[in-house]
């Protein structure tokens, strides 16, 4: 019951994103003026993912010969695993699978995006809400489809694998974690790839156009701002949309590793199919998750005098009301053992930290990125006074907007382990902070959503500006533009700290394997190999200890 739910609310999800895609497409392109511009983009966009995913089709497969001849050659398999062979062919298999689903994903996004900026640019014309809402709807494509794609891929495999009976339920997730892999080498190449082109685009063309040459930005008499604009994309929606597919891909598979550790070390609580709730708990919470993102991204709305990020603040916010009641719903329904009857709501809570932390992350990211906020304005005021007080203001506000997401991660992971200790069952911490994670990551799709929106606004006002339109529409852009600058920001510190909070997790659970393992004149046969930590870790059982008790993570 629990997989055909997961994989049917993501095909679900996937399905609303082709409507959102189809109807994006059905909205006005503008002028010939503008969808000459608007081409050039879409040209140039093309023509360096192209370079880019050839590039990582030909290092792919060197990777996966490499990952097979190591597995099946070079690596003695643990007790209870299956051959080497097997081992190397699931791994291999998962790799490819990762990236190839990761890069599908970016490429439909990408398509979307640079098809929508000028859609946005049209409706400009006329509406802001209408814009706001073709740029949303254009970036929620993006969102969609690499939130659901990872879920598809993870418990795709997670199928295959249980209907031929490879390995028992509880060691799937450890033969399928080449799938996170396969996203990560992705991401790798789309972010910095990305980011780079992006970086030098917008540099070389500002100082080509506003201070060689003293025209303004995206003056259509500089031809760099072409460069400028596919960047946008490039970085901000294929480069973002690998990073994000890469942390929930391997945050879904470690925490279903993390699930069949805790359904090990309590067996009486979480025996037969109690088990494969908690392994699967992390994709059903996901799913449930996406629908709340697609909620949020289908009552965006604002006035015409509003400003556009209060009406993305409330989509955000009504997304994770509905994300948090999906959290509650799935821990008591999944986490819910009659020997542990109060564990439920203490992983709800957990999960509900983790929700707070990203809306923590999303006020934080606002109140130092938007305009209206003291940290910008202080930067603008020292601009007057010439660009040495411009780089000193700006690189104190830089590092003064570390502290407060530093003190938000840190309270969410220690409080989520805590509580996850209290629940009465063994070795809940580290799971306590696990379903923290999800609860951060359960909004990823629209947070995507809001940072392709972000390239989105960024193309429509370069259209604007480069098709010669009246000052009072570029205005009307350049507000959304603003917005779309934030939501950028916005992203980038959501990803960093859902990443913080794993990468936290994983080094503690190492260090707390290293200081209780046992003294080696300990026998063997009484030693506890507790690795069930992440999706790069290698869980090879849980046998007692002297006292009776698997001395695993704390």
């Amino acid at each position: 019951m629990l997989i055909p739910l997961v994989l049917g609310l993501s095909v679900f999800a996937l399905a609303v994103a082709v409507g959102l895609a189809r109807w994006v497409l059905r909205q006005d392109n503008g002028t010939p003026q503008m969808r000459t511009v608007s081409d050039a983009i879409q040209e140039g966009a093309a023509a360096f993912l192209r370079r880019q995913y050839r590039t990582i089709f030909g290092l792919s497969i060197v990777l996966a010969v490499l990952i097979f001849v190591l597995y099946a050659f070079f690596r003695t398999p643990h007790p209870g695993e299956p051959s080497a062979t097997t081992m190397a062919a699931w791994t291999t298999l998962s790799f490819v699978f990762g990236a190839v689903c990761s890069g599908v994903a970016g490429l439909i996004g990408m398509f979307v995006a640079v098809r929508a900026n000028i859609r946005t640019a049209s409706a400009a014309r006329s509406s802001l809400n209408r814009a706001l809402q073709i740029a949303l709807r254009g970036g929620a494509v993006s969102g969609l489809f690499v939130v659901a794609m990872s879920l598809l891929g993870v418990g795709g495999l997670y199928t295959i694998v249980h209907a031929l009976d490879v390995v028992p339920a509880e060691r799937i997730p450890l033969l399928i974690v080449g799938y996170g892999f396969g996203a990560s080498f992705v991401a790798l190449f789309a972010q910095l790839g990305g980011g780079i082109y992006t970086k030098a685009a917008d540099v070389g063309a500002d100082l080509v156009g506003k201070v060689e040459a003293g025209i303004p930005e995206d003056d259509p008499r500089n031809p760099a701002v072409i460069a400028d604009l596919v960047g946008d994309n490039v970085g901000d929606c294929a480069g973002r949309g690998a990073d994000l597919f890469e942390s929930t891909a391997a945050e879904n598979i470690g925490a279903m590793i993390l699930g069949a550790g805790l359904a090990a070390a309590n067996p009486t609580a979480f025996g037969g199919v109690a088990m494969l709730g908690v392994i699967l708990f992390p994709l059903v919470v996901r799913a449930f998750g996406l629908v709340a993102s697609i909620i949020g991204i289908l009552i965006v709305k604002a006035r015409e005098d509003e400003d556009p990020m209060h009406a993305l603040n409330r989509g955000y916010m009504a997304t994770a009301v509905l994300a948090a009641v999906g959290f509650t719903a799935g821990t008591w329904w999944l986490l819910n053992p009659v020997g542990a009857p109060d564990a439920w709501w203490h992983f709800a809570l957990c999960g509900v930290i983790g929700i707070a932390t990203s809306i923590a992350f999303v006020y934080i990211t606002q109140y130092y990125t938007e305009y209206r906020y003291r940290p910008v304005k202080s930067i603008a005021a020292a601009s007057v006074t010439g660009p040495a007080t411009n780089i000193i203001a700006g690189f104190a506000v830089a590092l003064e907007c570390t502290a407060l997401p530093t003190f938000a991660i840190g309270t969410a992971i220690i409080a989520s382990y805590k509580i996850g200790v209290s629940s009465g069952l063994e070795h809940a911490g580290l799971f306590g902070t696990a379903v923290a994670t999800m609860g951060m990551l359960g909004t990823a799709a629209y947070i995507l959503a809001m940072d392709t929106f972000g390239p989105i606004t960024d193309n429509a006002g370069g259209v604007i500006e480069m098709s010669h339109q009246p000052e009072d529409i570029r205005r009307r852009t350049d507000r959304l533009d603003a917005v779309g600058n934030t939501t950028k920001a916005l992203t980038k510190g959501y990803a960093i700290g859902s990443a913080d909070s794993s990468c936290s997790r994983r080094i503690w659970t190492r260090s707390a394997r290293w200081a209780r393992r046992s003294p080696p004149w300990t026998s063997r046969s009484r030693r506890c190999s507790w690795a069930a930590c992440s999706a790069r870790c290698w869980c090879s059982g849980s046998r007692r200890s002297r006292s009776g008790r698997s001395p695993g993570p704390p």
